[in-house]
């Protein structure tokens, strides 16, 4: 393929003008970059900069006019591409850090502080029922049980369960409308 404005622009950019680079650049940057992409290169761009930044120093020793410079260009890009296939070949593909995620992560002193103020004061309000009204609000809020399954495990009737389920929060209501120590929930 004949190109006349890379014939005419190669023996300049071989003597280093700039302005002829600049132009070679244009002239076959979108064309390397099409290449790279259409054969499924991670970054393109990246590529073709690398490219270029290897065929400009190299310019002054080429022979073949444009189509030495074309096949040189291309040649410099296909090795890049396959050097880019072997590289994420061998490596798994990275992903963002997200710090939410990270399990090594451990909580500020005051996010502990916290939670353990929160945890004595729920202590605190739980203390304040009876032993039978405690074991089935923690069974059924923490562990998560049926009224059934309650019952079972304290060996009480349903009913006892349901029961105590509802005095419980009433118990602890009557303890907050008298709370002397400003425990809260």
């Amino acid at each position: 393929m004949n190109d006349p404005l890379l014939d005419d622009l190669l023996p300049p950019a071989q003597a280093g003008e700039a302005w002829a680079l600049t132009a070679l650049y244009e002239q076959l940057a979108p064309k390397v970059a099409a290449y790279l992409r259409a054969r499924g290169a991670s970054e393109p761009e990246d590529l073709t900069s690398e490219v270029f930044l290897t065929v400009f120093p190299k310019l002054a020793t080429l022979t073949g006019g444009a189509a030495g410079l074309r096949t040189f260009t291309f040649s410099v890009a296909h090795a890049r591409l396959v050097d880019d296939l072997r590289r994420r070949g061998r490596r798994e593909p990275t992903v963002p850090y997200e710090p939410a995620g990270d399990p090594r992560t451990s909580p500020s002193g005051e996010d502990e502080a916290v939670t353990n103020l929160q945890a004595e004061r729920v202590r605190a309000l739980l203390d304040r029922l009876l032993p039978d009204q405690r074991d089935v609000l923690v069974m059924r809020i923490l562990g998560d049980l049926s009224i059934e399954q309650v019952a079972q495990a304290l060996g009480r009737s349903e009913g006892a369960v349901k029961q105590l389920q509802r005095r419980g929060p009433l118990a602890l209501r009557a303890a907050l409308e008298n709370n002397p120590d400003g425990v809260t929930l």
